[in-house]
């Protein structure tokens, strides 16, 4: 046999080479065990095009400001808003003939927040047993129960829970669970399902619920299988750290990276509405048949900005509004030059 000069490698050495490079592929592979919880990477990775700061348990932290201002933004203008960007699934009112309507505990409140999801589905023994292993590894609460998305809440959070629609034994908190939901979230609920002591719920100063109805019983055969996992409530599929415009006509869950787009636009639109009555209203220029003629766009912005910087009482910062204004503007442009484009290549 020829001898190349190379060394033959012991059997101790190629077990050695063989555990490190087992131990490699083992660090390197992506978990395959279950949650219960969504992890932050991973709610992370499912928001990724939020860019601000983020709750400790990955969460987009939409600022407490953009939640109140987004209290005078219309269902329409959100709705609208949302559509233009390719979100055409985002409002719900459960309005549908086969489908009970909203219970509105206090639908003369508006309620904005923070999306913690959680997902709810009838008891199956052995798929609950799995869920309280899983927990006791993610550190939950012991056992995981309907308490379990309570523990999530932080201030400005709205609890949000898909339990199928169901009423009686489906009622996935009273006036205790609500006072500690309150008591963490200071916002309120969202369900998919019922709640019980609906009275007592109702006296929680700033507390507040859309809800599918409600019931004197207690919850059975329920099981908590996800908590700030995506989830659906009627037509729109919600992720945790959504954030959510609640009114009378229905709930609209927003993407956290077009919140502040949004409510400027919403406002700008409002603003707009307004300057237009004032114009009809002091006959500053002619309207018909819906529109202001012999004026040009051109005059209506300025007439529109002097508008503007005569107010005190705006809902943002001036230059912020301006900035949005000329970033239309560009936009529109753009259109422009694309549409005359197309004709010519037409």
């Amino acid at each position: 046999m020829t001898d190349y000069g190379v060394k033959p490698i012991k059997i101790s050495t190629m077990k050695k080479l063989l555990f490190f490079f087992v131990a490699v592929i083992l660090l390197i592979q992506p978990s395959k065990s279950q949650m219960v919880k969504w992890n932050p990477d991973d709610i992370k990775l499912l928001t990724k095009e939020w860019t601000g700061e983020r709750t400790p348990d990955g969460r987009p932290k939409v600022s407490d400001a953009l939640l109140e201002r987004l209290k005078a933004v219309s269902m329409e203008e959100c709705w609208g808003f949302l559509k233009s960007k390719g979100y055409e699934n985002q409002f719900e009112n459960f309005s549908g003939t086969l489908e009970n309507g909203w219970v509105i505990i206090h639908p003369e409140k508006v309620m904005t927040g923070r999306v913690v999801t959680a997902q709810f589905m009838p008891m199956r023994k052995d798929f609950d047993s799995y869920i309280q292993e899983v927990g006791k590894k993610q550190n939950m609460t012991s056992p995981v129960t309907n308490y379990a998305p309570i523990n999530a809440l932080t201030e400005g959070d709205v609890y949000v829970a898909d339990s199928y629609g169901k009423i009686a034994n489906g009622t996935l908190i009273g006036d205790n669970l609500g006072n500690a939901i309150y008591k963490n979230g200071k916002r309120g609920i969202i369900f998919n399902g019922s709640v019980r002591d609906l009275e007592g719920l109702s006296e929680i100063d700033g507390f507040n619920g859309w809800i599918r109805g409600s019931d004197p019983s207690a919850i059975e055969q329920m099981l908590c299988a996800t908590v700030n996992a995506p989830i659906r409530i009627g037509r729109v599929t919600v992720l945790p750290g959504d954030v959510v415009l609640c009114k009378p006509t229905g709930i609209t869950f927003i993407p956290p990276h077009l919140v502040a787009e949004c409510v400027i636009s919403g406002e700008y639109t409002a603003l707009r509405d307004q300057f237009n009555f004032f114009c009809i209203q002091t006959k500053k220029f002619k309207y018909d048949n819906e529109r202001f003629v012999d004026v040009t766009p051109e005059e209506l912005d300025k007439a529109f900005v002097e508008w503007v910087n005569a107010k005190t009482d705006l809902p943002m910062d001036k230059k912020e509004l301006f900035d949005y204004m000329d970033k239309q503007k560009e936009e529109r442009a753009k259109r422009k030059v694309e549409a005359e484009a197309k004709k010519k290549t037409n």
